[in-house]
């Protein structure tokens, strides 16, 4: 039996939507609307590359040098961006993801993991993401500690929103006061206003050759990115609650789309405690986003 590289593959429709959601990081390996791409996705053949689709257990972005201190104990996390020396993305990216529902439902789907931990992350933590097409696509996604000790944790995700048009073309709109400014490994080195800046697209203005890869706060209580083609007025919209947000004007996919990014707290959380979630024994931690158009 031959398996593909990106595990199993379930179909939800609804609303117009279709979503392919994969049992490989229990990831979203595309989503249209009438047959129009909303986000980015890959082919079934293919593994998930750039980050396309992906969920970010239990950190998202980077950790520099993969070390941290947590409860006096100093960690060391696996170096995943190595060319950087930092560990990047969490630790369920490829982990196999199970179907916890009985897909009765063509417009839902259920999708469970749980993660045992490493010498670096030594937590249990079980893992759920909903996924649910009605006038949009909801994804929830919830981390319950089931081990024995405190836990520090975060979440983020890694749609790419894209409206089929070179992203130069595009009108991109969001709004946010504050960015971070970082350093050639793309970590943290301070802060600085977004008005007045290249990074300020509020009211919508065209990305050009504008490169973003920065981590976004200070955000609307709900907030929304959205990308438009001004040719055809077809839109493809993120929106969530989180506090943090990364946006990735996605050189490596050849700019054909923006990785939108919830994230629950900034880049080196870990090593910082900036708006880290500490889930005590048998606490949880629940995030939603939608998309839509």
């Amino acid at each position: 039996m031959s398996v593909l590289p990106s595990g199993e593959q379930w179909v939800l429709r609804g609303g117009g939507y279709e979503a392919s959601v994969v049992s490989v990081g229990g990831g979203l390996r595309g989503l249209t609307y009438d047959g129009r791409p909303v986000l980015l996705g890959y082919g079934e053949d293919e593994l998930a590359h750039a980050g396309i689709g992906q969920h970010l257990f239990p950190w998202p972005n980077r950790i520099t040098d993969g070390e941290y201190t947590f409860d006096g104990v100093v960690r060391h996390l696996g170096l995943s961006e190595p060319a950087r020396r930092n560990a990047i993305h969490g630790l369920t990216r490829w982990a196999n993801w199970e179907r916890l529902d009985d897909g009765s439902d063509e417009a839902a789907a259920v999708l469970g993991h749980r993660l045992h931990g490493e010498p670096g992350y030594p937590h249990q933590l079980d893992l759920r993401l909903d996924y649910r097409l009605t006038d949009r696509l909801q994804v929830t996604a919830t981390a319950t500690n089931i081990g024995r000790t405190a836990a520090p944790y975060g979440y983020g995700a890694h749609p790419y929103l894209t409206v089929g048009r070179p992203l130069d073309e595009c009108v991109l709109e969001f709004e946010a006061a504050e960015r971070l400014e970082l350093s050639e490994r793309m970590t943290p080195t301070g802060s600085a206003p977004v008005a007045g800046s290249p990074y300020d697209f509020r009211g919508g203005r065209t990305v050009g050759a504008t490169v973003i890869d920065n981590a976004f706060t200070d955000l609307p209580s709900t907030w929304s990115v959205s990308l438009t083609d001004p040719a055809t007025g077809a839109r493809s919209v993120l929106t969530s609650d989180t506090k943090w947000m990364q946006l990735f004007t996605g050189e490596p996919v050849g700019r054909t789309a923006l990785a939108v990014e919830p994230m629950t707290c900034p880049p080196d959380a870990f090593r910082t405690g900036q708006d880290l979630i500490v889930l005590q024994p048998g606490d949880s931690h629940t995030t939603t986003f939608q998309v839509s158009v």
